[in-house]
């Protein structure tokens, strides 16, 4: 795809959008439809990349159990989804193979059917009533999934759970940002950003050049990054790296019909799985130990799974704050900045790239963003 490519040393944007992941291009694609100049300085392949390890679900069902206002935002970029796979697709080509026919989570005892029922009951009340969802028995589920195993004691329907092939939607971004006007750089890492009285600017190094931008705004969606970048605007992203390990079997004619938390079958017809969240630091290994895990609890939930051949694994780093939650924030002390960082890249794509570019576009929202303030991590 193209991109741009600056020839001097002092390049202006009106916005810089540091990070050119999901979440970046999101937020990216959501500002140049308000009108803005936008850039989006990317470090390249030498960075971490958790965007390329996501696993395509748009789920709403259990997220927010602690945090209604997390609930909240979740449900509203559910509701968003259609809108702009319908966008994508007319502007680019591009069907992103968005389903949102509901999603399951399977649980493979009592004990853990009861304690997510429970936990479900406590988001719907703290709703007001409105958190929809079922609980289904064996005999349920396997009306909807005929491959689920007798081990499976049960599970929860979220209707408004779906998935969808996340490097397509990356690529239909991509494709739309630039269409709009969007510029992305490949300017390596980012290694200062000076607030001005005006404006900010952002040094980066690559290669052994220095390259400066000078922008009206700056959006730090680094991802791990922002832990270091943040604290330049004045702001706090206190995010550590979770490891989750994936295997991926041959493709197979369709088997399952929706997607769980731990299992989905693609539209090319492989099928992924992958639950592991492992605090190892930066490491992206993957183990077979873990892998075994992951494989042993997928074949009890199918066990048609124990026919398959799984042709690769991988290890990709979550983005993680102490809470799980996201940050959104602009900085008080350096207003203009802004950080964003979450570990739902694709459930909150939609978001993104609508009412969370509306924010920064406008500075005002009705988004209860202020459960999302980093300076939570204070105290």
């Amino acid at each position: 795809m193209q991109s741009s490519n600056p020839n001097t040393a002092t390049n202006t944007a009106e916005v810089a959008v540091i990070g050119g992941g999901i979440v970046g291009l999101a937020i990216a694609l959501g500002l140049t439809r308000n009108g803005h100049q936008v850039v989006v300085l990317d470090e390249s392949d030498i960075a971490l990349r958790a965007s390329q390890g996501n696993f395509g679900l748009v789920w709403v069902q259990g997220k927010g159990d602690t945090l209604p206002e997390y609930a909240a935002i979740s449900r509203q970029s559910a509701r968003l989804w259609r809108s702009l796979a319908d966008q994508l697709l007319d502007s680019t080509g591009i069907d992103i193979q968005l389903q949102q026919k509901g999603g399951l989570f399977f649980c493979l005892t009592e004990q853990e059917l009861n304690n997510r029922q429970q936990m479900l009951q406590q988001m719907q009340q703290a709703a007001g009533g409105d958190y929809p969802y079922q609980v289904l028995d064996l005999k349920q589920v396997q009306e909807l999934e005929p491959e689920a195993g007798p081990e499976v004691a049960g599970a929860t329907l979220g209707p408004e759970d779906g998935h969808v092939n996340p490097l397509l939607f990356y690529r239909a971004m991509t494709e739309q940002f630039l269409q709009s006007g969007g510029r992305i750089v490949h300017s390596g890492k980012t290694t200062d950003i000076k607030p001005l009285n005006q404006g900010f600017t952002v040094t980066c190094h690559d290669k052994g050049l220095d390259q400066k931008w000078h922008c009206d705004k700056v959006v730090l969606t680094a991802g791990l990054g922002n832990k270091e970048l943040a604290p330049m605007v004045g702001l706090h992203a206190p995010v550590e790296p979770n490891l989750g390990q994936v295997l991926i079997s041959e493709r197979l004619k369709p088997l399952l019909n929706y997607p769980t938390g731990h299992v989905r079958q693609t539209n090319e017809g492989t099928i992924q799985i992958g639950d592991s969240k492992e605090d190892v630091g930066f490491i992206t290994d993957t183990r077979i130990e873990v892998l075994a895990q992951i494989a042993n609890r997928a074949r009890k939930m199918y066990p048609i799974l124990n026919k398959v051949r799984l042709v690769r694994t991988w290890g990709a780093l979550r983005v993680m704050t102490p809470d799980g939650y996201p940050i959104y924030q602009e900085s008080t002390r350096h207003p203009g900045a802004y950080v964003v960082t979450c570990h739902s890249g694709v459930t909150l794509g939609a978001l993104h790239q609508g009412p969370i570019a509306d924010w920064i576009s406008h500075n005002k929202t009705e988004l209860p963003l202020e459960a999302f303030n980093g300076q939570r991590f204070n105290g």
